[in-house]
């Protein structure tokens, strides 16, 4: 079996896989990092969403040997060193942004990838920008104001939906 060795948040990795084992797999069932959800299996929820040296990915569309030697992000890998909630998630628990928590691995790390790329996006870039990500208990109002407060915008002129 092929061997593959990535660095995931911040620590070298490595296992044996099988070449049609996904990466989502990898980090749960190899890694034991299960705060990335495996939701639908075809790539239309994002609850999967990782990042691949920088990158944006549902990892459950790559193959883990497709990652080899590459960098990984996962929700764990947000949290501040000392293992309190990282900026974005301490925004999304602030402003009510999650209900079953079933989409939120995946919706922080598409907020962390949209406001490492726009740090000061508007409501309509950001509602954008997780189209690719469903949720199907807040209807998104309060996920799109956790993430604007994450960008340190003033959310309280946003009205309720």
């Amino acid at each position: 079996m092929p061997k593959v060795t990535m660095r995931v948040n911040g620590r070298a990795v490595s296992g044996e896989v099988e070449g049609r084992t996904l990466l989502v797999q990898f980090l749960r069932e190899g890694q034991g990092l299960t705060g990335t959800h495996v939701g639908c299996d075809t790539s239309q929820c994002g609850a999967c969403t990782v990042h691949v040296n920088g990158a944006q990915v549902k990892s459950c569309t790559v193959f883990a040997l497709d990652v080899d030697g590459a960098e990984v992000t996962t929700i764990e890998g947000m949290a501040n060193p000392d293992g309190t909630l990282g900026r974005i998630q301490q925004a999304f628990q602030d402003h009510h942004g999650l209900q079953c928590g079933f989409c939120t691995p995946g919706m922080v790390m598409a907020a962390a990838a949209l406001l490492a790329e726009n740090p000061k996006p508007t409501e309509a870039e950001v509602r954008h920008h997780l189209e690719g990500n469903i949720c199907r208990c807040t209807g998104y109002h309060n996920i799109v104001k956790a993430v604007l407060a994450a960008s340190g915008q003033d959310v309280s002129a946003i009205a309720a939906e």
